[in-house]
């Protein structure tokens, strides 16, 4: 017995000597700080992690992790502290939430460079937006990908389709207004009727799988919905629940997953791990590209629709190529043309003022 509970008390020291390894570790230089998410969320903070490990590994890199005790800008910047303390020389910052610690935390640490993605530093009443020359910040063009997938949902035969994104956040709310758009223009070049592509549209406000997620999602798929883009985070859990549950489709978000459930025919995808890596290796190539915010898009390989794991019925390979290719080139200004959350003049435009005929968009609050 006593040898049981001598291993048993092992087994328990070692899990959690395994659990906190991203944050124990002395003299780490690469750092990534999770947001409100964990680094195995099959999502946002993962794919970020990926692209940091892949070039640490590479060049033999000492890196870690931390996760924030809460979600406030204290604690995020307790966190980088902790970074910066254990020897970090850069600190990737995947998640909007990081925009205001990142715009205090650049001039505390002159000397620390960081990676801030998907926004860009500004202060808490967003009267100032500043990129300091140790900062880059990094967004993607998620109406573009939004699109893809709308395009190919419709192309597939599809024409009862669903949004659910978590948060109405500028990144949540461009995949949305993608995602009508690329419905539309596909119904447009089949020639469908007026009125005949269907969306039920919702934000969560959150990006946890919850109940309340998976039964609206079940209700959607009850009344004929065949496709939900879910576009949460973990809300992405919710919804794949309920489409196994009634063997219908997923679209999944921010990177592929596909491994998540048999349900995900695509995913609308960003590339988080190739930015990342990419951003890390300027850093020791001496070319950081301090001072800049840059958007990854359909041009610079940015965005993409996870087309090697597709599960689609008839939209083929060669018509994603096609399609993609246009936005790559704007061909008859088709990636410009594509409205994101805000105009010119940075205005938010509302999802009724979105242009369309073949689509009926229903908003679910």
């Amino acid at each position: 017995m006593k040898k049981l509970l001598a291993l048993a008390l092992a087994a328990v020291l070692a899990l959690g000597l395994f659990a906190g390894c991203g944050q124990q570790n002395k003299g780490a230089e690469l750092a990534l700080i999770t947001d409100i998410g964990t680094i195995d969320d099959k999502s946002f903070n993962q794919g970020a992690w990926e692209g940091l490990v892949k070039y640490a590994e590479e060049k033999n890199i000492t890196h870690q992790y931390y996760q924030p005790t809460e979600k406030s800008n204290t604690a995020y910047l307790e966190s980088i502290d902790q970074a910066v303390q254990n020897g970090a020389k850069v600190i990737v910052t995947p998640g909007y939430l990081f925009e205001e610690p990142v715009y205090i935390a650049q001039d505390q640490y002159p000397d620390v460079k960081f990676i801030l993605i998907d926004g860009n530093p500004h202060n808490a009443d967003y009267s100032d937006y500043k990129t300091a020359d140790n900062s880059v910040g990094i967004t993607y063009a998620e109406e573009q990908v939004g699109f893809l997938a709308g395009y190919a949902a419709v192309k597939d035969g599809m024409t009862k389709l669903g949004y659910m994104g978590g948060m109405a956040v500028p990144a949540v709310v461009k995949y949305g207004y993608g995602f009508v758009q690329g419905a539309e223009y596909a119904a447009q070049e089949l020639g469908l009727a007026d009125g005949s592509i269907e969306i039920m549209y919702n934000y969560t406000g959150g990006f946890d799988a919850t109940p309340e997620a998976q039964n609206q999602a079940a209700s959607w798929y009850n009344n004929g919905t065949e496709v939900i883009f879910a576009a949460g985070g973990a809300v992405g859990n919710s919804v794949m629940a309920a489409a196994e549950t009634a063997g219908t489709k997923v679209i999944g978000v921010d990177v592929d997953q596909s491994s998540e459930s048999e349900t995900v025919i695509t995913s609308a995808m960003k590339g988080l791990s190739t930015s990342v890596y990419d951003m890390i290796k300027a850093y020791y190539d001496g070319s950081f590209p301090g001072g800049q915010n840059l958007v990854f898009e359909a041009s610079n390989n940015g965005v993409s629709l996870a087309m090697d794991t597709a599960k689609f019925a008839s939209f083929s390979k060669a018509d994603y190529d096609a399609l993609f290719a246009a936005l790559q080139n704007n061909t008859n200004n088709i990636a410009t043309g594509i409205l994101g959350n805000a105009d010119a003049n940075g205005n938010e435009i509302a999802l009724g003022s979105i242009p369309v005929k073949a689509v009926v968009v229903t908003e679910v609050k």
